[in-house]
């Protein structure tokens, strides 16, 4: 059975992390900066953190990709941690922006 993985199937898991310092989720933060489909059922996400020293890094790529392996259909996904470009708070989504009381 062939299943159509969608960027939209990766988001919604996406949402549902978050950074435990921050009330919002990565997705909404801005911490994604790619969701590549290089075979139908493989996924490779490139994220950030908002600082480069975070000390829980580890637990956050690693919940990443635990949740994209959860999207029905994924039988591999990839992490990579990146920090060019270097992550700003002008990569939040509106969402974000307001919740963490940011002017739009």
């Amino acid at each position: 059975m062939s299943t159509n993985i969608t960027k939209e199937m990766i988001i919604e898991k996406l949402e549902t992390v978050f950074d435990p310092e921050i009330p919002v989720n990565i997705w909404d933060l801005g911490l994604i900066y790619e969701i590549e489909f290089p075979k139908p059922v493989e996924v490779i996400i490139h994220m950030t953190l908002t600082a480069p020293g975070c000390p829980i890094a580890d637990e956050i790529v690693q919940e990443v990709h635990d949740v994209v392996m959860t999207v029905e259909g994924v039988e591999s996904a990839t992490v990579n941690l990146v920090f060019e470009p270097t992550w700003t708070p002008d990569k939040m989504s509106e969402v974000a922006r307001l919740e963490l009381g940011y002017d739009i």
